[in-house]
């Protein structure tokens, strides 16, 4: 970047695209600090993220940090149900709109709690897939309008937990998954003597695109076929209790970009739903399933990362095809549901962590001059360097490229030494920094080059995991909008990637958001001495908490929710203290206790054989005793 370019704060919220995928949830203050709004739009109240983390601080909490904004979730569950109502009305639609969090995007306790004390005006309900969502699902939902989704494989124990939540008056409803539970779920039934509610996944021919669409579609997992269907009414028409069967059910993926996909798989839908209400089932409920995506890259396109429509224009557009695909018909409009957890919950965490250092891709300088008994492949090199230019920086890249994979065979036949490999080295690593400059001015990049920027970033180590904290950019390579959270009013003169503190080369962000494609390094700031510098990874309320693992013994990392004040401060409403060592150990089957002890005796036998003194053992045990309490991340 040009360093005499005069900066702003617009510019760095046009860098970092901080309007596009924020959703009006932050903002850039003119003291350049990365904000948090109350609510989405410009209106709202405002706080530094740069104020929490000293706040943070004085209260002895270190980085990282996962920092949670309660308000967040208040608004978008508050904008899908004030969307679907919109439209429910302006479109005269005659049934109502139930919203459901899968419980699975993100299980922790104060996501569900909040959730639904929120969302009980809006009668929010659940989705479980296993025993213990559900028995999550059952202490948290209080309100009887709302419903229980049950999905995933079922035995016994977890359909009398479901009928038991419907004789104490949840609207629990179980959706069949493989036909075999059908048989099961009325044998209990009969027994308990509790009438269930029974809905049917269905396998659609329509899928949505992205990184989920195996989910959906003929060959998804979950779901009955056609055939399997035609079959599940007929044994419930022999029983007598077709009556049971009220809700149809489909899922065509997660985080669907296209609103076409959308569409066709509703359309689908609504034929098999007429065809289970014309063969005699109390069908009501329509479940969508989940799908509403999230716009992480902020370019409202179909790309993976993106989606190509408005929260509206997701809510219009159901409604609409319900009302055409059921308009011939008698049948009173479903009460549709949406599980929409992705789109509930990603605003509402932020990763936030400091640099610990960088390390600059800056060779020993070269003048372009050499000995006269140099070897001649240096002198080859040499002369690339010497004649390097604007117009034939392609050609010159090729020869050094070249001469670089003959230096090295050279080496290996023992025909140049070590020093003069370095010094090879060192011409190859300056004629790439020279062409790197001379690439920003050029229109023309050819495709082999386009690598040079990345090769040629900075890395900045941030003290945070990967694989705890953000596991999709590892496993998936799912793009989070990742950026500075001050000196925003600065110009950032340095591209970077960012490596966490695991010693594995796969823990590292090295793709980020751009508008137009995917950026391979990241504008970022000059380090100050004696002055932290921190980032932020946004949106990552959705499934990274759960997914994280403990790769280095890395654990948890401290957890702190924020809601707004009327004093238009913050207050924070929760406090969780990371993992400790001793926390991480016993995950994986250590017992601190016993290897203190060992250590001890190592101590003690370090003492008899007159290695150490008693003073200095017990200088060494403090030392492992403290260890085992302290923060499994880096402190300063």
């Amino acid at each position: 970047m040009n360093p005499i370019e005069t900066w702003s704060v617009e510019k760095s919220l046009d860098l970092y695209g901080v309007r596009l995928w924020g959703a009006g949830y932050f903002d850039i203050s003119k003291t350049g600090e990365m904000q948090i709004r109350s609510g989405s739009g410009i209106s709202g109240k405002k706080v530094s993220i740069l104020e929490i983390i000293s706040g943070l601080k004085e209260r002895g909490l270190e980085m990282p940090v996962l920092l949670r904004i309660g308000d967040f979730l208040n608004s978008r569950i508050k904008l899908l149900h004030d969307s679907f109502n919109k439209f429910i009305k302006e479109y005269n639609y005659k049934g109502k709109y139930r919203g459901v969090y899968p419980i699975k995007v993100n299980q922790q306790q104060q996501v569900v709690e909040h959730i639904t004390d929120f969302g009980k005006q809006y009668h929010h309900g659940l989705e479980a897939g296993s025993k213990a969502e559900l028995l999550v699902a059952i202490s948290f939902l209080t309100d009887p309008d709302a419903c229980l989704i049950c999905n995933g494989y079922k035995d016994q124990e977890f359909i009398d937990l479901g009928l038991f939540a419907r004789k104490m008056g949840l609207n629990c409803i179980f959706v069949i998954e493989i036909p075999s539970e059908l048989e099961l779920i009325l044998e209990r039934a009969e027994t308990l003597k509790i009438e269930p509610r029974i809905g049917v996944r269905i396998k659609l021919t329509s899928s949505g695109g992205g990184q989920w669409a195996a989910s959906g579609g003929d060959r998804s997992v979950f779901g009955l076929n056609m055939t399997q269907v035609v079959e599940l009414i007929d044994v419930l028409r022999a029983k007598g209790k077709l009556e049971y069967l009220c809700l149809l059910h489909y899922h065509i993926g997660s985080q669907i970009p296209n609103i076409r996909d959308i569409r066709a798989g509703v359309q689908e839908a609504c034929r098999v739903y007429r065809g289970l209400a014309e063969e005699g089932a109390h069908m009501s409920y329509l479940d969508l399933g989940g799908g509403l995506a999230v716009d992480y890259d902020g370019s409202s396109t179909n790309s993976p990362s993106s989606r190509n429509y408005t929260l509206d224009e997701y809510c219009a557009d159901i409604i609409d095809t319900v009302i055409q695909n059921l308009a011939d018909t008698d049948f009173a409009h479903p009460t549709i549901i949406t599980e929409s957890g992705r789109a509930t919950v990603a605003y509402y965490s932020i990763l936030l962590f400091n640099i610990l250092d960088t390390c600059k891709f800056e060779p020993q300088p070269f003048n372009g001059k050499l000995p006269v008994d140099s070897a001649e492949i240096l002198k080859n090199m040499g002369e690339v360097f010497n004649t390097l230019n604007q117009k034939n920086f392609q050609e010159c890249f090729n020869d050094a490229v070249f001469y670089k994979d003959q230096l090295v065979q050279l080496f290996k036949q023992g025909q140049i030494s070590l020093r003069e490999r370095a010094q090879g080295e060192t011409i190859f690593w300056n004629i790439v920094v020279e062409i790197g400059r001379m690439m920003v001015k050029s229109k023309f990049i050819p495709s082999e080059m386009k690598i040079i920027p990345a090769i040629l970033s900075d890395i900045y180590y941030g003290n945070f995991s990967v694989f705890q904290s953000v596991p999709d950019i590892w496993a998936i390579n799912h793009l989070f909008p990742v950026m500075p959270i001050h000196r925003l009013n600065e110009k950032p003169l340095r591209e970077g990637i960012i490596s966490d503190i695991t010693c594995d080369c796969d823990g590292v962000i090295d793709r980020f958001v751009d508008l137009r494609n995917i950026r391979e390094t990241l504008p970022l700031h000059e380090l100050r001495e004696g002055e932290e510098y921190y980032l932020g990874v946004f949106l990552v309320g959705a499934y990274q908490e759960t997914l994280g693992d403990l790769h280095n013994l890395l654990g948890d990392t401290n957890v702190v929710t924020i809601m707004f004040n009327e004093e238009g401060g913050y207050d924070i409403v929760r406090e969780l203290e990371g993992d400790s060592v001793a926390d991480v150990l016993s995950y994986v089957e250590y017992d601190p206790k016993a290897m203190l002890n060992r250590i001890r005796k190592t101590a003690e036998r370090a003492v008899s054989h007159k290695k150490i003194t008693a003073q200095e053992r017990r200088e060494i045990m403090d030392a492992y005793s403290d260890g085992f309490r302290g923060y499994t991340y880096f402190e300063r």
